[in-house]
C-alpha cells in the first residue's frame, strides 16, 4: 500500500498521518491489489479540508470532506471511500453470480 500525503496553508504531522494511514488500512482488505491513497490536507478559514484519492483493483475512487477538526474529517472521508468500495464490490458479486440467470429460458 503506497500512501502520498500532501499539506497545504498548514505544518505537516505525523499524527495526522498515521491516523489517515491507520484508518485507510481497513479499506484494504476490500481490494486485493496494492492500492494507492492520495490524500491531501488543507487549511480553508477555519475549516480543515481533507481530499482523498483512491485507486486499486483497477478502479479509481475519490471523496472530500470539511468539517471543524481534521481527525473527524478524515474519518467522514474514509467512511465514504469505504462505501464506494463495498458498493462496487457488491455489484461485481452480483453480476458473477446472476451472469447465467439470464441465459436460462424457463421451460413452458
Amino acid at each position: 500500500m503506497r500512501i502520498s500525503y500532501t499539506f497545504r496553508n498548514m505544518e505537516s504531522s505525523d499524527a495526522i498521518k498515521n491516523h489517515a494511514s491507520d484508518k485507510i488500512a481497513k479499506v484494504q482488505k476490500y481490494i486485493r491489489s496494492p492500492l494507492h491513497a492520495e490524500f491531501t490536507f488543507s487549511m480553508e478559514r477555519h475549516l480543515h479540508r481533507v481530499d482523498l484519492t483512491l485507486t486499486g483493483d483497477g478502479h479509481q475512487y475519490a471523496g472530500h470532506g470539511q468539517s471543524d477538526d481534521m481527525y473527524t474529517t478524515i474519518d467522514q472521508v474514509v467512511d465514504k471511500i469505504d462505501r464506494q468500495v463495498r458498493d462496487t464490490k457488491a455489484t461485481e458479486t452480483n453480476r458473477r453470480r446472476n451472469s447465467g440467470e439470464s441465459l436460462r429460458h424457463p421451460e413452458d
